[in-house]
């Protein structure tokens, strides 16, 4: 098949692991039903992103091998579904804001958790990622590679500009915060300019600091018709986009984002570590 359908479930969380669980688990099932090949959640689902009004000693981070994971890996398996599940994961240097992405298979195939933790607020007590991997990911559309961002890593163009450099087809953005139309341009920009596919899923209206509007944009913004290819409303909901791998690949051989007219002799100072006013910040970690 040349048709990869995507599912992102817009949906609430329900207050613990164990109830987060079973809700994510119906939302997959009912994914399945739709003929979805991918299913992905939005931000820290595990415990709805809820940490900030937690003393820190509270919180329940997941392991990789306990129950909560298991029970989307099993999911994966039996329904021959890829699942991109995203937790408030057990680090080996403290809490981790991660996707667990599960191919047809149940097997592990990309484990993401955020580089660009936001260190203004609550994520400034995560353990921060350290790399940008890619995958290739095992659906029943067949063969795709692909890389993940976590909200706030979408505001640095470099985030999808090395994935797409490592060969990412589509990034998938698990998110937790109000997608306006400033967000929603850098998720269309990030498209564009590496000619890359899109999927993000957010928290519906009514989780605080949310209002769905999750997306997926085709990165083929001179092929026919509009390059976001579906837009949720406020609603809680599971929402199904198709992206036609075919039309997809046969664009990027021939366009000229990407990497197809680079200049990266002349791009040095990206990789500096200075930072100079009006950029300094005091709790930034470098």
């Amino acid at each position: 098949m040349s048709v990869l359908k995507i599912a992102l479930l817009q949906i609430s969380p329900c207050g613990d692991e164990r109830q987060n669980a079973i809700k994510g688990e119906k939302y997959c099932r009912i994914a399945k039903e739709k003929g979805a090949d991918i299913a992905l959640f939005p931000e820290m689902f595990s415990c709805g992103y809820n940490i900030a009004s937690i003393p820190r000693k509270e919180w329940n981070t997941v392991s990789e091998d306990g129950q909560f994971l298991y029970t989307f890996s099993n999911l994966a398996r039996e329904l021959e579904m890829a699942i991109g599940v995203t937790c408030l994961a057990a680090g080996m240097n403290g809490p981790q804001n991660a996707l667990f992405l599960y191919d047809m298979h149940g097997g592990l195939a990309l484990k993401y958790s955020k580089v660009h933790t936001c260190d203004f607020d609550v994520e400034r007590y995560l353990a921060r990622g350290e790399d940008f991997s890619v995958c290739t990911l095992n659906t029943s559309a067949g063969e795709i590679k692909v890389g993940a961002m976590i909200c706030y890593d979408r505001e640095f163009p470099e985030s999808a500009r090395i994935l797409m450099l490592r060969g990412a087809e589509l990034i998938l953005v698990p998110n937790a915060c109000p997608m306006e139309i400033n967000r929603l341009s850098q998720l269309r920009s990030r498209a564009f300019e590496n000619m890359t596919a899109i999927a993000t899923c957010n928290y519906p209206a009514g989780v605080p600091d949310c209002n769905g509007h999750s997306t997926l944009f085709s990165g083929m913004a001179w092929a026919e018709g509009d390059m976001c290819l579906l837009e949720a409303g406020e609603e809680e909901g599971l929402y199904l986009a198709d992206l036609n791998l075919k039309e997809f690949r046969a664009y990027r051989e021939e366009e000229t984002m990407g990497n197809a007219y680079r200049r990266p002799s002349l791009y040095g100072e990206l990789c500096s570590e200075s930072v100079k006013p009006p950029f300094v910040r005091k709790d930034a970690r470098r």
